[in-house]
């Protein structure tokens, strides 16, 4: 019989899938359902002690596109190559609210193997420190510590994108001085080198490294001629998946296999879930497919995990990096002069 658990650092999880933070799990109602759904694990929308996050929620806005970037209809019936572009905003509960709701909801999961995952987004570090000792307190089982929201330029004071290795590090040691529950450091994808910043988190005492976060984009409307949503706008989608997969490949190379990573961006069912593991993540957040799809697309993403194990006999757990560790240099893949002419396009030859 295959196995579907996998161990991440002090914890393990029933199975890789991992329900990611947004507006989908704003809501006691959103987390539940989500729990409903199967996953390992839900990380609830991030909070910070700002009244500008809270603010922002009344100014975001919301837009799925097709691969031709024509707006599509908000049915939760998109195709698997829609692209999700949005403004942002952080949970509109007052943190004691807030906290009550997923401490409550954490203990509730652990009786199913599951976890709701308190997760902060970092604005100033002392009061970051703070909520993170009363999410300990409360109960919650691990914290994810938000560094990498794609917003930062466009909100800065409210929330961060840390791109310096030096800094990420700090940061990180100092939550994780300040509290014994597992911290899960979510970096940002805008960068040259995210292995780098994977291994500055790492440094700084995190227990697993969560990449990526969304990229920051501005899509002009041809009709208008204006910026889509006035704005520019963090995107999401499918395509991301291979530059997630690379990041996931370079930083097991950089870190050692032993680091637990979770692959996050781009993962739109089960068997990118799958292709995410080969590529070296323990674990899988879907964040974006399931609040343009609904939670039925994490009981299918569930499935088709658990269908791909059984169907060749493998356990999650034993297939993490699989992929990554075959990648070849290419100085040492075969040498095939012409080879490139049969893929020009006519007239190139």
């Amino acid at each position: 019989m295959t196995s579907s658990e996998i161990s991440i650092g002090r914890i393990s999880l029933t199975n890789p899938v991992i329900c990611g933070s947004g507006e989908h799990v704003m809501t006691e109602a959103g987390i539940t359902s989500a729990l409903a759904s199967g996953v390992g694990a839900v990380v609830s929308k991030s909070v910070n002690e700002t009244q500008a996050g809270k603010d922002q929620l009344d100014r975001t806005d919301y837009a799925l596109l097709d691969r031709n970037w024509n707006l599509l209809p908000w049915n939760f019936l998109p195709p698997r190559d829609a692209t999700l572009a949005c403004r942002s905003g952080l949970q509109s509960m007052d943190f004691d609210t807030w906290l009550e709701v997923i401490s409550r909801l954490d203990s509730k999961a652990a009786r199913k193997g599951q976890y709701v995952i308190g997760s902060i987004i970092l604005a100033d570090l002392e009061a970051a420190v703070e909520m993170a000792r009363k999410v300990e307190k409360s109960g919650v089982r691990i914290l994810e510590f938000n560094i990498g929201t794609p917003y930062g330029d466009e909100a800065a004071g409210v929330v961060t994108t840390e791109r310096f290795t030096e800094r990420v590090t700090e940061i990180i040691r100092t939550i994780c001085d300040a509290v014994d529950i597992p911290v899960w450091a979510k970096i940002t994808g805008q960068s040259e080198n995210v292995a780098a910043l994977a291994k500055a988190a790492r440094e700084g005492g995190a227990d697993a490294v969560v990449l990526m976060g969304r990229f920051l984009g501005m899509i002009p409307e041809l009709e208008t001629q204006a910026p889509l949503l006035g704005s520019n706008l963090g995107t999401g989608g499918g395509w991301a998946l291979p530059m997630t997969c690379y990041w996931l490949s370079k930083s097991r190379s950089h870190l050692g296999t032993e680091v637990p990573l979770i692959g996050m961006n781009g993962a739109r069912d089960g068997n990118d879930v799958i292709r995410m593991l080969l590529a070296g993540a323990h674990a899988v957040e879907m964040s974006t497919a399931v609040f343009t799809g609904g939670f039925g697309v994490l009981a299918d993403a569930v499935e088709g995990v658990e269908t791909y194990l059984s169907a060749r006999g493998d356990n999650a757990a034993d297939i993490i990096g699989r992929a990554a560790d075959q990648v070849a240099s290419f100085k040492s893949l075969p040498n095939r002069p012409g080879f490139w002419e049969r893929f020009a396009p006519p007239g190139a030859i």
